[in-house]
């Protein structure tokens, strides 16, 4: 199976019903060179026909909850029919509002992807060919968005970008400079150190001071790590009682992180 690469940073799983993220996987598979064939095809060679993620097959109900799960009381306290009532509500509105049919079943959302340009599908003598682009369509770009939900994925976008740019940095700050408390520094210089190029580490320090990691000084006045140039020297002065509380980390034995 074959997940495409921009599904989490584009944000539809926030959006669609739960079948959206195996349907994009079966579709992700089905575009890899060697298939052709319908999805009820790949189902049936990768599946036997049956695919439980997916709700069973094509023709299953869309819902936006796993049905055998537990209910959670404390995060939806007014219960599993009345949360999806209220999420199909939504998805619903977002659609007619933008004129395309709401969708009953995983065929139909699947139609969907192709209205939306998430995925291709042509016919050949060899048999049906699927392609995914390989940047997908921004939910934003094809619904109204409210507010908060445009916010999230706005934020998801960009820890998604920033993440292996902070990790990389401080990497560089606790291992090799054991968490100083501050330091005195440039772009350049810590480009040159975590092997990064500036804006990189632009991005990565931007992260960390707006998420209260770190503060940013040009002599005592508060800089704006956006406007930095990159010889320009800064105070760089770090909060990690504040990065730990905040931040989790997950490592693995040997080199791999």
């Amino acid at each position: 199976m074959a997940m495409h690469n921009d599904w989490w940073a584009s944000g539809w799983e926030h959006v669609l019903p739960r079948q959206g993220f195996p349907l994009t996987m079966l579709i992700g598979t089905a575009s890899q060179p060697g298939f052709t064939g319908s999805l009820d095809d790949l189902l049936q060679e990768i599946f036997d026909g049956h695919w439980d993620m997916i709700g069973g097959d094509l023709d299953g109900a869309l819902t936006f909850s796993w049905p055998d799960e537990e209910w959670d009381y404390e995060e939806a306290p007014q219960g599993r029919e009345a949360w999806e009532a209220s999420r199909w509500e939504k998805f619903g509105a977002q659609l007619t509002a933008s004129g395309f049919p709401v969708p009953q079943t995983v065929r139909d959302l699947s139609e969907l992807y192709l209205t939306w340009g998430l995925t291709g599908r042509e016919e050949t003598p060899e048999g049906t060919l699927w392609s995914m682009p390989a940047v997908l369509p921004l939910p934003g770009d094809l619904l109204p968005l409210d507010t908060d939900l445009t916010q999230r994925l706005d934020r998801i976008r960009w820890t998604m970008r920033t993440g292996p740019l902070v990790d990389t940095l401080i990497d560089h700050l606790s291992d090799a400079l054991g968490e100083p408390q501050e330091i005195l520094t440039s772009l350049d210089r810590l480009a040159a150190a975590t092997g990064q190029d500036t804006d990189d580490v632009r991005l990565a320090l931007a992260e960390l001071a707006q998420s209260g990691d770190a503060r940013v000084y040009r002599g005592q006045e508060p800089a704006v790590v956006e406007r930095l140039e990159a010889h320009q020297r800064f105070r760089l002065v770090l909060d990690w009682e504040h990065f730990h509380e905040t931040r989790m980390q997950l490592s693995a034995p040997g080199d791999d992180v």
